[in-house]
């Protein structure tokens, strides 16, 4: 009787370096693989083919886990309080989908008993960062294994070739110059012509968005309730919020709305230029920034603010289950409370913008704020808050004078 081997779970997408991983985990390192594949709302030729690949190459199993009410639930929830924008631009993509693979990798190593869990990142991004800082946290028993950075396969011929001379299926149509990453909050686009930051973005990118030139050329008008910062309506037809992500992804992205072409600063030090997709995300927070304006008190959204950032950098940098996340989450959440009503948005050509916004908590007061009949606010209480306001300064400027 053979000695059971050890195992390892892979984080398995179907592609060429995944595919290769399981062999390579396999004639190298000796190990049963158990591929899992997340679904997370990404385009996909078919789980099933996937899960019969990884078999057919040598995986020992493979588990399809259907995460994408999870992810709407548990971690898109949060995203959209913390109005999640990394260098206020970018609305975390791939960020918030690896703490949830890692967090099931984990769980799946549990249940197989198995030693190792892997995944097929490059030394150069900041995903293999996401995937080991999640699996470290949640539990640092675990050993963890990169064989892309491990392998001497430094190109993708020298991968085809070695896959080919191995057994494992290789793609026989043309690869997509692009590297390409999404799920239900959006796409992620970079490598090829997009290298270069003076390359205007190819038009075959674009998937889930319409050229804003061939838009409709009358307004598209879409109103989002939401009750305690969470969307539960468009239209005033009741919906999951995962249900919203999905439609408001395709009014959007049929208007043209939610493209970003930026550079940003990945963890590892690199300046990388990345292309995005994102037109239900944007949509969604820009309704919810509307919502909140009216919703929430000064201070508390000042303050706000500076959270928001700090909670990108963290997602961002890989610190889902860090103990300072933790801590912004619970304040985030209990300015969530009665962040309750219904924003307006009209979408053309490209453009998305607030035309209204209602709620039961709204801290407007038209009586306070009109310069028409009824004003309430008493106009002769100004010249004392300002000497009192100003009394610092008047007192620093006499001594300073000259």
């Amino acid at each position: 009787m053979s000695e059971q081997r050890d195992r390892v779970v892979l984080a398995y997408s179907g592609g060429l370096d995944t595919s290769v991983c399981i062999k390579w985990m396999q004639e190298e390192r000796g190990l049963d693989v158990i591929a899992v594949v997340g679904d997370v709302g990404q385009e996909h030729d078919g789980l099933e083919k996937i899960h019969d690949k990884a078999l057919r190459t040598g995986a020992i199993e493979c588990r399809v886990v259907d995460m994408r009410e999870e992810f709407a639930k548990e971690y898109l929830t949060p995203a959209l309080a913390a109005n999640a924008l990394y260098e206020n631009k970018y609305p975390l993509v791939s960020a918030l989908s690896r703490p949830l693979i890692a967090k099931h990798l984990v769980e799946i190593a549990h249940e197989f008993g198995a030693k190792y869990v892997a995944h097929g990142c490059t030394g150069k991004g900041n995903d293999q960062v996401r995937f080991e800082a999640s699996i470290m946290m949640l539990d640092p028993s675990l050993e963890i294994i990169a064989p892309v950075r491990e392998w001497d396969l430094k190109t993708r011929p020298q991968e085809m070739d070695w896959a080919a001379a191995h057994g494992v299926e290789v793609p026989t149509t043309k690869k997509s110059p692009y590297s390409i990453d999404d799920n239900l909050w959006g796409r992620a686009i970079e490598c090829g012509v997009l290298e270069d930051p003076w390359n205007e973005p190819p038009a075959d990118i674009y998937t889930m968005t319409t050229d804003p030139e061939k838009a409709p050329d009358t307004p598209t008008v879409v109103e989002i309730s939401f009750k305690d910062g969470v969307p539960c309506a468009i239209d005033g037809k009741e919906m999951s919020y995962l249900d919203i992500i999905l439609e408001m992804n395709k009014i959007s992205g049929a208007n043209g709305f939610g493209r970003l072409d930026m550079v940003e600063n990945r963890l590892v030090g690199v300046k990388s230029r990345e292309c995005y997709e994102a037109p239900g995300a944007l949509a969604i927070i820009k309704a919810h920034k509307a919502l909140e304006d009216i919703c929430l008190e000064r201070d508390v959204l000042h303050y706000k603010l500076h959270v928001e950032h700090e909670w990108a950098d963290q997602v961002y940098n890989g610190k889902w289950y860090a103990p300072l996340k933790a801590g912004l989450d619970a304040f985030l959440a209990t300015t969530q409370v009665n962040v309750t009503g219904t924003v307006r948005l009209s979408f053309y050509k490209g453009a998305c913008t607030v035309t209204g916004s209602k709620s039961d908590y709204s801290l407007y007061t038209k009586e306070l704020a009109t310069y028409d009949e009824g004003d309430t606010f008493d106009h002769k209480s100004a010249k004392g808050f300002i000497n009192i306001y100003s009394l610092f300064g008047k007192v620093w400027a006499e001594k300073h004078r000259g």
